[in-house]
């Protein structure tokens, strides 16, 4: 009896040693990665946090064989047109043909062009750059992977290590701070390991209810409040909603916000603001309740930038030089197999719905305040049957108007 529990508890050990190895080596990877993978987002669309976690899997965070005979991170087997260096590698059959780069970062540029420029992955960039169920679920739908479970994998990943993080980063809605330290305690082996950095979101203490900012009515709403509730609550039209908070329809808040009760004034209360690294343009006219139209043109800038930390932005009169740009964020468009954009259906225009466990075509159609007749129009559908897992296109237009 006592060998038995002597086994026991000796198994248990050598588990929690190997999942807080894993643990470390997958924090390690990350942490190599997760700049290159901020930067791919911002260059191509494709999110962060699904770069991170695919790598992850792909990988065994860095240490399988075929990452380190090839520098492949996700798994890119040759395909017709690969004129590159090349790898045989042991996967669905003996001896396939792998991608070989020369550097990590090569691989993570070409797995975005890989999926921008494959009609099958079109869709993907239709989708709400923050939404990595929907994106997981895409990848599998699309044929990236053959493990039926390969969502589930990927989804875990991005919410054990909180990769969602980078991905909003890369849209400017969540800084960095590079002092704030995390990951505090001790290796398996039980000495002191170096922290590791995350990112901490800037500390908020807005009030509660409606206040005002440059003299315009606002409130503060937790991440995951319903816009409907909002205007539903302030008896405001839905998309005049959206219009006061210079922005397209959406279901619901991605993070922590302010949003407007009123149309934002043109100049701000303040003369200029200084640029907090990971701020968004957006961002900046939301904290300091200017319009976002108006902020652009004080400063003569496009909307699809990200703007140098540090840099002076004018909020009353107009620019003498335009800041300093630190990148262009990429407007999802889609590809055909001959890399022709696609016209079809205007990204703009439509939001993404995943069926989920026991929703049905009716069920969908009230929580977007829309007709079944729409949902089987917009989807080329010809019954009511619905998959889990399932993509529907909604069109924002008609969702925003209702």
């Amino acid at each position: 009896m006592k060998k038995l529990q002597l086994f026991l508890i000796c198994s248990l050990a050598a588990v929690q040693f190997l999942t807080a190895q894993s643990s470390v080596v997958i924090k390690n990877y990350i942490e190599t990665y997760k700049e290159i993978a901020i930067e791919e987002m911002i260059r191509t669309g494709v999110p962060a946090s699904i770069k991170l976690a695919q790598g992850i899997h792909e990988t065994a965070a860095g240490q399988s064989v075929l990452v380190t005979n090839s520098n492949n991170h996700f798994g890119i087997k040759c395909k017709t047109g690969w004129q590159g260096a090349s790898v045989s590698h042991d996967d669905d059959a003996r001896g396939e043909c792998f991608r070989k780069y020369d550097s990590p970062f090569e691989s993570f540029k070409d797995h975005s062009e890989f999926l921008r420029t494959r009609s099958h992955y079109a869709f993907l960039f239709n989708l709400d750059p923050t939404d990595f169920e929907a994106w997981a679920h895409g990848l599998k739908k699309a044929g990236y992977a053959t493990n039926p479970k390969y969502p589930q994998i990927i989804i875990k990943l991005i919410k054990d290590y909180n990769l969602q993080d980078y991905s909003l980063i890369a849209l400017g809605k969540l800084p960095v701070t590079n002092e704030a330290l995390a990951f505090e305690g001790k290796s398996s082996g039980g000495t002191p390991i170096e922290k590791e950095k995350v990112i901490v979101k800037k500390e908020v203490n807005y009030p509660n209810g409606v206040f005002k900012i440059n003299e315009t009515q606002v409130v503060f709403v937790p991440k995951g409040t319903s816009y409907f509730s909002i205007a539903q609550q302030h008896s405001i039209p839905l998309a005049r909603l959206f219009d006061f908070n210079d922005m397209k329809a959406q279901e619901e808040t991605t993070v922590d916000c302010l949003v407007y009760l009123q149309r934002k004034r043109r100049t701000g209360n303040n003369e200029t603001r200084k640029v907090v690294r990971g701020e968004s343009l957006h961002d900046i006219a939301q904290e300091e309740g200017i319009r976002f139209q108006s902020l652009l043109e004080l400063n003569q800038l496009k909307e699809n930038v990200v703007i140098q930390e540090g840099q002076i932005l004018q909020l009353q009169k107009e620019a003498s030089s335009v800041p300093k740009i630190l990148a262009s964020i990429f407007k999802p468009v889609s590809y055909t197999d001959d890399n022709k954009v696609q016209a079809q259906y205007p990204v703009e225009s439509y939001m993404v719905h995943v069926v989920e466990s026991k929703e049905t075509l009716y069920s969908i159609s009230k929580k977007y305040t829309v007709t079944t007749e729409d949902l089987l129009k917009w989807n080329n559908l010809h019954s009511s049957d619905l998959k889990i897992g399932q993509q529907l296109r909604i069109n924002k237009t008609i969702h925003a108007t209702n």
